[in-house]
């Protein structure tokens, strides 16, 4: 057996004391001297592999227990310090390492103050859109990341910039694209800015989507894209280029607070600009109104994806000309929501979206499928929503593939101006709804079994000689 010099002294501390045990008696257990022992616990001499054994011979510890470093929680505490909160006070993991090692339980006490800084969090967001619904509008907010302030930022309003939409008009008249756009951007790119647009492999691109070499004056695409999103791509550049002023007017209109708030922004911007040039707005707009709003007519005829089609639907809000106020939300298999867009903005307080029944969730058992439902909130609130999977970047055949899953949803008053809405289940009139809830925590919906937490407004009921229907019954 290799003689592996392993350091660790405090796990060999904590050993000792968990046992009740002076440095003597265990030094006589492990036979080595008391000031041999008193060096390993200080780090001041390694832990071979022979007393490795002896300690998990005498104590009957897991040798991984010992082997295993100071970073069994540095997961963890990496998380924890990320915070907003936290974020910026560790210039590196090594102090992280330090404590887990040094002090476990004091790291498992930070940790559990953490967990419940966050619930509290949670619990104190979940508040506040309650009473946001009830129409009592509370500045109650925590630390946020920058990612999360933009996206807040952009829920909250409208989808629809009406300045990068004229932009976007001017810059498709001038390309006089045709049938293609791509064609037309990219020799644009070329004649006025000397750029040249080239895919490239997936080995070569391993983490980026697009990149732009200032050096060679090249613009670099992932070939891991789909034709629709290379076409994304290079239209994002474009209206970087020319819409600049355009975009970063809209991105100071949003106030944010920090650098990497308004680059997430600008970045959200250029993809909406990319959107209005792949569909230009009044011929989409029409488009929609004689195919009543059937994404898959809209994505053919436009040649781009589903995904890029849905996202359009919910811009169209020109005073002038507007199209039905969509609303869209995104999200993955483990329910993490990372998109979310409205045409008044995202409906937050009418509709939330976190509801475990919405058929979001389920179109994952059933890829490309379109679910349509017509659902209810506990106020009386009617939607016609429907979901469908999105298949993300491909790569190399050993790649586990990106998919989401989106939810578009309107007013059920617009059902017979949608083709979805002959799909509802019941008479025409009167669709049959499938009852839903803003979320778990902030829903009084009872006897409901999806779900997954208790509300925040109502006791639990206890009565130990009753069980409903739900694990967390309340009066």
């Amino acid at each position: 057996m290799s003689e592996q010099k392993i350091f660790a002294g405090p796990r060999v501390r904590r050993i000792r004391n968990n046992a009740g045990l002076t440095q003597t008696a265990m030094a006589a257990d492990l036979g080595i001297s008391p000031s041999y022992l008193n060096l390993i616990e200080r780090n001041q001499r390694p832990l071979t592999v022979q007393l490795l054994l002896k300690l998990a011979s005498v104590y009957k510890i897991d040798l991984e227990e010992l082997q295993a470093g100071g970073d069994s929680m540095l997961p963890q505490l990496k998380e924890m310090f990320a915070d907003p909160l936290l974020v910026g006070e560790l210039p590196g993991d090594q102090e992280l390492v330090e404590v887990s090692d040094a002090a476990p339980n004091v790291a498992t006490a930070m940790l559990k103050l953490y967990r419940a800084y966050r619930e509290g969090q949670d619990r104190l967001t979940d508040l506040s859109d309650l009473l946001a619904r009830e129409g009592h509008e509370t500045r109650l907010s925590g630390a946020r990341l920058p990612v999360d302030e933009a996206r807040e930022a952009f829920e909250k309003r409208a989808n629809h910039h009406a300045a990068i939409e004229e932009e976007a008009e001017a810059f498709v008249k001038l390309l006089a694209p045709g049938d293609d756009l791509l064609g037309a951007l990219k020799t644009w790119l070329r004649t006025d800015h000397g750029i040249a647009v080239k895919v490239l492999p997936v080995a070569t691109m391993p983490q980026w989507r697009r990149r732009y070499d200032r050096h060679s004056n090249r613009l670099f695409i992932s070939e891991r894209l789909s034709s629709h999103d290379q076409l994304r791509e290079v239209a994002m550049e474009a209206a970087l280029l020319r819409m600049r002023v355009a975009i970063d007017a809209e991105v100071k209109a949003l106030k944010l607070s920090g650098d990497e708030a308004r680059r997430i922004a600008r970045f959200e911007l250029a993809r909406y600009a990319a959107h209005a040039l792949m569909m230009p707005y009044q011929p989409f707009l029409n488009a929609c109104e004689r195919t009543k709003y059937d994404v898959d007519v809209l994505r053919s005829r436009f040649n781009v994806s589903f995904e890029q089609a849905a996202n359009r639907l919910t811009m169209l809000q020109r005073p002038s000309a507007a199209g039905i106020p969509f609303f869209m939300l995104e999200v993955d298999h483990a329910g993490n929501r990372f998109r979310r867009a409205g045409a008044t903005g995202y409906p937050q307080a009418r509709f939330g979206g976190g509801c475990p029944k919405l058929p979001v969730h389920s179109v994952f058992s059933q890829p490309g499928h379109i679910a349509v439902e017509a659902v209810e909130m506990p106020d009386g609130a009617q939607f016609l929503v429907i979901a469908r999977t999105l298949e993300g970047p491909q790569g190399a055949f050993h790649e586990l593939p990106r998919r989401t899953a989106l939810l578009l949803g309107c007013d059920l008053s617009h059902r017979d101006q949608v083709i979805y809405g002959t799909a509802l289940a019941g008479p025409k009139d009167d669709p049959l709804k499938v009852p839903v809830g803003p979320a778990c925590r902030v829903c009084e919906r009872a006897g409901c079994l999806a779900r997954a937490e208790p509300p925040i407004t109502r006791p639990l009921g206890l009565d130990e000689m009753v069980t409903g229907v739900s694990a967390f019954d309340f009066g």
